[in-house]
């Protein structure tokens, strides 16, 4: 009798499944009025052609994409408007606040005129309002500072007037305001220092006035700050230079006065533009940031000298000070012992001002470009008879600003060309690939530099990281335009997938995924590069008759979605009716079963040496999970320093709701970790598994990560023997994964934030988030050479190999140690402004000046281990897996390196120097406390520069 309640019961389920099925496909009648009329108001030309029969979103109207799935009342929403460069004209109708589910309306590179509608301001689920290079008039609505959700507001390129509301201020949500090239007056409303995730602040080229508000120093997560060609009154606030998370100042034209603020204290810095104002007094001796790429003081009334501090600057590419009243000498210093080549050029622009001289040598570089005409030094004979003199005094060489490439491998020597709408793919591994090329307008709005060349391979590896493609699948010109704004022409090509395989053109779904991730701002942004916008994305040759609208649904008539809804539930009413006895049957017994299971997976835990604290346990450790006992953050959740009921010091990653792992993986990876033993292991010392949390606690590090101490924040710098003994250490721990842990392990994510250093110093390698087991022996004893896995890992320490052919190796983890070795030597990072660790390190090398890029905080040095020790790190780091070592033949040679140093070097330190810069006895703990380093981070574009991972959510 139970079962024939079972049957009726499914049955009639499948009867209300099946009427709504059938009814949930239409578009809410309110939305479908609404986007009549805003085509009859933004469409004068027809180009919205299918916006006529069928329903919006069954039928998919160009543009127009719906939820995939109904809301309460069982229709279906338009989520998104997707409108760019369609040749719409006409204006924006009131009507678009009917559309109240909407999250993006994207209008963009149109000619829409007349002012935006006031009624945007209904539209509590907008998140991008993307209405920029139209015709747009009028001011801007205060309705829209009350939109909750707003995260992205682009009006740039438009006539809009009137004073920005201060109604913006309750944008609490914004990250980006790019307002530039309109008519906006009045001054800056100070509220908007209250806007806590604000990045950046684009307002150049608008009529704006007033004094600049001190106020908006306050704003916590400031990057970009560009006003130029504004009529300001007034100084530059002294505030500004407490900005910290500043990366682009750029004030240029603004009829600024006063003197120029003390920027020292913005760490990361890059990027200074105050040209054409009436700034006065002299150049204040700022110490900054190695990462400023360009300096502009230009045209100003600046007296005094050229400060010291401008020199020892590694990334510097302008340094304009045309214009002003300096005077002394222009110190060679700024020029020297900078690894300077034809992609990384220097430009000094000292004209017209009183500088008598060059101080310190006159030899200038083939790669730097100084211009002196226009001062005393250039008329006085001081330069007479040197060769540079036509060099320093002559016309200042012209920027290039012609359509530009990078060459890719060459494609002369290939027999026939291609048919078409297909090209020769330059980058392409496989000799002569004809295929289709996806053509793509990309702008980059901001960027943090000058000169594009150097920072190339950071762009690459940057866009087709965020694009999920191969970097040599991208081909790519520019050109610089006013603002500076950097235009590029992409072309993307297929990936050759081998012999008798259609892979010369992309897929329709493929073409969709690459523009959806341009379209929603799916691509992280990038501190060096700044803000970006997509111009325009154009299918030819094979590809046009592909529609490029997103769809979010099938388009198939209610009829048929009915007769195929019928058809499917026939079949599951009569298959359920004979399935669900035995189901009812099974299921007491599975549960039993799984219950069973879980409890013996946890048994199987109790592993000496690793321990399975409870949940209260570890709320006690860290004090309810306080914030001050935080001390890192990753994709999974927060690190947390805890202090146990025995008083042992640990690090608790604590996993995140929404990041926790399976049961399985959860287990598998505690197990996995409970069998490394070695003392430059990090050690796993419990799990917490109950309570819905997930965490692993292990011993906690109190000297931080290995990058820490290569970086400025410390004030005493490690020696070469400790950077040797450190090295040493690592190699001996990975040496363990690959040869002694049962089974062995590929380490895959080898980083000098990986290596952590203990109270004594000592080198510990973590973070086995990303480990893969070793390849073991087959039925016949082989052992495969590697494991085909999915490329995960972070940029700069990747081998190329291994990011080709998804095979992964122990020398992949060879060559990521090598990128260590040779942050150990520089203290470079391994991505630095388009500067590639490997590939300077080389250049020097062979160059025979080596010793130019070795780390001069290190102090003395014996100059033949050195030598020995970047001769490894650079058979390290060879393309060729076959022509790196072994961990065996590391650790051998390190051994070798340190028994050749002198004896008070190679020994160990009786006293060991803290980040503090105090003795302590190696018994002794550091007090004090870093960013702890249990954080790691999957590959991804805003890791090409910071290290910081922004949201991938639409920006």
């Amino acid at each position: 009798m139970s079962e024939l309640r079972v049957f009726w019961l499914r049955v009639v389920w499948a009867i209300s499944l099946l009427l709504v099925a059938v009814d949930c496909q239409s578009t809410h009648p309110t939305e479908v009025t609404a986007l009549r009329v805003i085509k009859e108001s933004i469409d004068p030309e027809n180009s919205l052609s299918n916006w006529g029969p069928g329903d919006p979103c069954a039928s998919n109207w160009t543009g127009v994409l719906c939820f995939n799935t109904t809301k309460d009342d069982n229709y279906l929403h338009v989520r998104e408007l997707l409108l760019l460069n369609l040749n719409l004209s006409g204006t924006l109708s009131p009507a678009l606040a009917q559309l109240s589910y909407m999250e993006i309306l994207d209008v963009m590179w149109n000619q829409i005129t007349g002012s935006i509608p006031k009624e945007i301001g209904d539209l509590k689920s907008l998140i991008l309002l993307l209405l920029n290079g139209n015709q747009l008039t009028g001011s801007l609505p205060e309705e829209i500072g009350y939109l909750p959700n707003l995260d992205r507001i682009q009006i740039d390129q438009n006539y809009i007037s009137g004073p920005i509301p201060r109604s913006f201020a309750n944008l609490t949500q914004a990250m980006h305001f790019h307002m530039n090239n309109n008519s906006l007056s009045g001054p800056i409303p100070p509220e908007l220092s209250r806007l806590p995730l604000l990045v950046h602040l684009l307002l150049d080229n608008n009529n704006l006035s007033g004094p600049l508000p001190p106020e908006l120093s306050e704003m916590p997560r400031l990057r970009i700050l560009q006003l130029d060609n504004n009529h300001f009154d007034g100084i530059i606030p002294p505030s500004y230079g407490n900005m910290l998370q500043l990366l682009k100042l750029s004030l240029r034209n603004c009829t600024l006065q006063g003197p120029i603020p003390d920027l020292s204290r913005i760490p990361n810095l890059a990027y200074i533009d105050l040209s054409n104002n009436n700034l006065n007094g002299s150049i204040p001796a700022m110490n900054l940031s190695d990462d400023i790429t360009t300096i502009d003081l230009s045209r100003n009334q600046l007296t005094g000298t050229i400060p010291p501090s401008f020199s020892g600057l590694p990334n510097l590419q302008r340094l304009y000070l045309f214009n002003n009243s300096l005077n002394g000498s222009v110190p060679s210093t700024i020029w020297q012992n900078r690894a300077l080549n034809s992609t990384v050029q220097l430009t000094l622009d000292m004209q017209n001002n009183n500088i008598s001289g060059v101080s310190g040598g006159l030899i200038l570089p083939q790669y730097v470009n100084l211009s002196l005409q226009g001062n005393p030094v250039c008329s006085n004979g001081s330069l007479q008879g040197n060769a540079s003199m036509p060099a320093f005094c002559g016309s200042p060489m012209a920027l290039i600003s012609h359509l530009q490439s990078i060459p890719s491998n060459s494609t002369d020597n290939c027999p026939a060309s291609c048919p078409s709408g297909y090209e020769l793919a330059p980058g392409s591994p496989t000799p002569c690939f004809c295929a289709a090329p996806l053509f793509i307008g990309y702008r980059l709005k901001s960027p943090g530099f000058s000169d594009f060349p150097a920072y190339f391979y950071s762009f690459e590896v940057y866009l087709t990281s965020g694009l999920t493609i191969k970097q040599f699948q991208l081909d790519l010109n520019y050109e610089w335009e006013k603002g500076p704004r950097l235009r590029m022409y992409l072309k993307i090509f297929p990936e050759f997938m081998g012999p008798g395989t259609d892979t010369n053109v992309f897929n329709r779904s493929e073409v969709l995924r690459i523009r959806n991730l341009f379209t929603q701002w799916a691509i992280p942004d990038s501190e060096i590069f700044g803000p970006y916008e997509l111009l325009n994305f154009t299918l030819l040759g094979p590809y046009e008759a592909i529609d490029p609208r997103p769809s979010s649904s099938s388009g198939i008539s209610k009829g048929a979605v009915a007769g195929i809804v019928i058809g499917a539930i026939l079949g599951a009413v009569l298959l359920s009716a004979f399935a669900s006895l035995y189901i009812l049957r099974l299921h007491r017994k599975k549960y039993h079963a799984i219950s069973k299971r879980r409890r013996v997976s946890r048994a199987s835990l109790k592993i000496e040496g690793v321990k399975s604290f409870t949940y209260e346990e570890m709320k006690r450790a860290t004090d309810n999970f306080d914030v001050g006992s935080e001390v890192g953050q990753g994709g999974y959740g927060k690190v947390y320093k805890g202090i146990l009921t025995n008083g042992t010091v640990v690090a608790i990653k604590r996993a995140q709701e929404g990041s926790l792992q399976g049961e399985k993986e959860f287990l598998t990876e505690i197990e996995l970790l409970s069998r490394l033993h070695h003392r430059n292991l990090v050690s796993l010392l419990g799990f917490c598994d109950e309570e819905g949390e997930q965490m692993l606690v292990y011993e906690f590090m109190s000297n931080g990560t290995l990058r820490d101490h290569l970086s400025e924040k410390y004030k005493e710098s490690l020696s070469f023997s400790m950077r040797l003994r450190i090295a040493l250490g690592s190699a001996k721990g990975i040496l363990y994964l690959h040869s002694e842990a049962d089974p062995p392990i590929f380490h895959r994510d080898i980083k000098a934030t990986n290596i952590l250093l203990d109270s004594k110093l000592i080198s510990k390698v973590a973070d086995f988030g990303l480990s893969r087991l070793a390849p073991v022996a087959d039925m016949e004893g082989v052992v495969p050479g590697h494991v085909s896995t999915v490329v995960k890992g972070t940029p700069g320490y990747l081998d190329p190999e291994y990011f080709l052919t998804h095979k992964l190796t122990d020398k992949s983890d060879v060559y990521s140690l090598g990128v260590v070795f040779l942050e150990l030597l520089t203290g470079m990072h391994p991505i630095t402004h388009g500067k590639n660790i490997v590939r300077e390190v080389n250049i020097a090398y062979r160059s025979g000046m080596i010793f130019s890029v070795i780390d001069a905080k290190m102090g003395s040095y014996p100059s033949e281990c050195v030598e020995k020790f970047v001769t490894l790190a650079l058979k390290c780091c060879k393309e060729d897996t076959d022509e790196r070592p072994s961990m065996a033949e590391i650790v051998r040679e390190l051994e070798n390196i340190r028994h050749m140093m002198p004896e008070s070097d190679s020994q160990t330190s009786d006293y060991i120097v803290t980040k503090l810069g105090k003795n302590v006895s190696p018994d002794q703990s550091s007090s004090s406390t870093t960013k702890n380093p249990y954080v790691s981070s999957d590959i991804s574009g805003s890791d090409l520069v910071s290290g910081v991972v922004p949201s991938i959510t639409p920006r």
